[in-house]
């Protein structure tokens, strides 16, 4: 899949999960995608209402967009579950644009933020329960993004791993001694 970045005569080849080949290239098609999400999502804001202050950003080969403000919640929904939806609108928003699949991270009133940091304690605390015990141990479902964040903490404790297991949605974490 090839696409031509706005502003350049140059291509950059793409696959999913690579973005591009080329650094500059990848740089540019993030900020890109950080641009469309924020115009997309300004839109939104204004149709429903609400107030919020736009952040871009590229963090870990991939666009990053953050809603800030006051009164967001319905944005975020019960477990953040209008949030993943969002994000997902967002992506297909992206990738409308671009033609390329978008790994944007949208976060809305910091709450990807603060489940980013439980789900780190979580991790290191199931961690350090079975370097204790040795027994592993099965941890709640998660989403994709939650055991991602959870399998990266527990890889930086020594002595254990983990792996996921099942099938979505009861897809979780297993944490077990190494």
């Amino acid at each position: 899949m090839t696409t031509q970045d706005a502003g350049t005569d140059t291509d950059a080849t793409a696959t999913e999960g690579s973005v591009a080949t080329d650094d500059g290239a990848t740089q540019r098609l993030l900020e890109r995608e950080g641009d469309i999400a924020a115009d997309y999502l300004e839109v939104l804001l204004d149709i429903a209402d609400l107030d919020g202050d736009i952040d871009i950003d590229v963090e870990a080969d991939r666009a990053s967009v953050s809603i800030i403000g006051e009164g967001l919640e319905p944005l975020i929904g019960p477990g953040g579950s209008t949030l993943d939806a969002l994000q997902e609108l967002t992506r297909l928003a992206v990738y409308r644009e671009t033609g390329v699949r978008s790994r944007l991270m949208l976060d809305v009133g910091g709450h990807r933020a603060r489940r980013r940091a439980e789900l780190a304690t979580i991790g290191r605390e199931a961690a350090e329960r079975v370097l204790a015990s040795g027994e592993p141990e099965r941890l709640a479902p998660m989403t994709p993004f939650e055991r991602k964040v959870v399998h990266d903490a527990v890889a930086d404790v020594d002595g254990v791993v983990s792996e996921s297991e099942g099938e979505e949605p009861e897809r979780r974490v297993v944490v077990q001694p190494a």
